[in-house]
């Protein structure tokens, strides 16, 4: 097992992502944001799997589209201006390996232009459906300055009243870091 040397939220979740999704998965990236994480689950899915990604801010569609340009692999993705919470609309149940979120802010963009929790939570909810059993759910939760506290504490009074029988959840919060770090949490949907 390779050495886990950074401690980050995003590394914790990458290792996991890593993981989990194998040449020809289908998976989505519920917040595209500037696209790494995209671009991340393209090299991962290869020529023979596909990654839907979501943003409802235009700026974060360009810039995920150009990023995975650059890297020319976006024939395996497409990169939709619409919103999380719709994603139900466009995947069959059962049928996804991995959805990711960041919850928060576009990064170097508009911090009043932030994820909300009637949203974030209607697209947890929908994502839990559209998941293989034996699929992955990660969420990085980012709150912070003025923003993110309301969604932060629904989404984590949310998790526990998911049903244990079908569902395992793990938060890993960083107990010691300062200024609100992000909150790294993994849904596992359990075989039955």
């Amino acid at each position: 097992m390779k050495r886990m040397n950074s401690f980050s939220a995003l590394d914790i979740i990458n290792r996991v992502i890593d993981e989990t999704v194998h040449e020809g998965d289908l998976c989505i990236d519920a917040t595209a944001g500037r696209g790494f994480d995209t671009l991340h689950l393209c090299q991962l899915v290869g020529d023979s799997g596909h990654v839907t990604a979501f943003d409802i801010q235009q700026a974060a569609i360009d810039s995920t589209q150009a990023l995975l340009e650059k890297h020319a692999v976006a024939h395996r993705a497409d990169v939709r201006l619409q919103s999380h919470s719709e994603m139900d609309t466009l995947f069959a149940p059962e049928s996804v390996s991995l959805i990711c979120f960041n919850f928060g802010w576009l990064p170097k963009g508009d911090h009043t232009i932030n994820t909300k929790k009637e949203t974030s939570i209607a697209a947890i909810e929908k994502g839990l459906s559209l998941l293989k059993n034996g699929g992955i759910m990660t969420l990085i939760i980012y709150y912070g300055r003025e923003t993110g506290f309301e969604e932060r504490d629904a989404i984590l009074a949310y998790l526990p009243t998911l049903d244990h029988t079908r569902y395992t959840v793990v938060e890993m919060p960083f107990v010691n870091r300062p200024n609100c770090p992000p909150i790294p949490i993994v849904i596992i949907k359990d075989s039955i």
